[in-house]
C-alpha cells in the first residue's frame, strides 16, 4: 500500500454535502477525488480550472462590436459543446423560482 499523508480542511456544511452526493452517484470515494484534484494541479501547474469572476454586465446587442458578439456566440456554443448548459425550460425555472413567482 502506498503511503498516505492526512488532509485537514474546513468546508462549509452545505458544499460538502452537495460535493459528496454528488462523488457518491459517480461511485468515487471523497479521498479519491481530493487525490485527483491534487493530481491535476500538479499536472496543470495550476488550479485545474478557469478562476473568473461572473459576469457582471448584461450582453446587450446594441452595445456590442461584431467582434465581441462573434464571441459571446462561440463561448454559448463551447459551453453547449462541453455540456455545461440548462434546457430553457429548466432556466427559467429557476429564475421564476429566485423571483418569487
Amino acid at each position: 500500500m502506498a503511503k498516505t499523508a492526512n488532509l485537514y480542511a474546513r468546508i462549509e456544511p452545505d458544499v460538502k454535502e452537495q460535493a459528496e452526493n454528488i462523488l457518491s452517484a459517480l461511485g468515487i470515494p471523497v479521498s479519491n477525488a481530493i487525490n485527483m484534484f491534487y493530481k491535476q494541479i500538479i499536472l496543470q501547474r495550476g488550479i485545474p480550472f478557469d478562476m473568473k469572476l461572473p459576469q457582471t454586465k448584461i450582453l446587450n446587442l446594441n452595445e456590442m462590436t461584431a467582434q465581441e458578439f462573434d464571441t459571446a456566440l462561440d463561448e454559448g456554443y463551447q459551453d453547449m459543446l462541453a455540456g455545461s448548459t440548462i434546457p430553457i425550460k429548466q432556466a427559467f425555472d429557476e429564475i421564476r423560482k429566485k423571483n418569487g413567482q
